[in-house]
This record gives C-alpha cells, structure tokens and sequence, in this order.
C-alpha cells in the first residue's frame, strides 16, 4: 500500500492490531529477551525442541521411534484458534 505525502499514515494498531504493534515497538534486544521467556514458558508448559518427524523427508525413517514424554502425551499444540 503506497501513502503520499499529503495522507496521513495509519496507526500501527489499526493495521496489525494492538498486540502486534507492541512488539514491533520493542527493540531487537527487547523483542530477543521476550522470546526467551516464551520458550521457557513453552518448555515448562511440556514442550520439546525434539523436532517433529517429516515423512516427506527423504531422511525420514518411520521405524525410529521418539521419545515420549513421562506423562505419554505429545508435545505442547493449540486446541482452539480464536476467541471464546
């Protein structure tokens, strides 16, 4: 989307929303710290960084199995996109 001069620019929260806009905000530095904490989160929450199989890799070898974690669960995913 091309502006010219005259127009104003869009808010940034009107065009990625207001969540978005907040992380754009933070520097490289910011945005680098706050993705540690995600993954700490993450991991806590019982999430592997085992990576997930690719049967259409031509390394994928269906008989090797994954380790399971204790609980016999798979890994940490979403259930439901979008609000309540």
């Amino acid at each position: 989307m091309l502006w010219s001069v005259n127009k104003s620019q869009p808010n940034m929260d009107e065009l990625v929303g207001e969540e978005w806009a907040e992380w754009y905000r933070l520097t490289p530095l910011q945005r680098w710290e706050e993705s540690a904490k995600l993954w700490q989160i993450y991991l806590t929450l019982g999430g592997s960084l085992d990576p997930e199989p690719d049967s259409q890799s031509p390394f994928y070898d269906g008989a090797v199995s994954r380790s399971m974690p204790a609980h016999g669960r798979t890994g940490v995913r979403v259930l439901r996109r979008g609000g309540v």
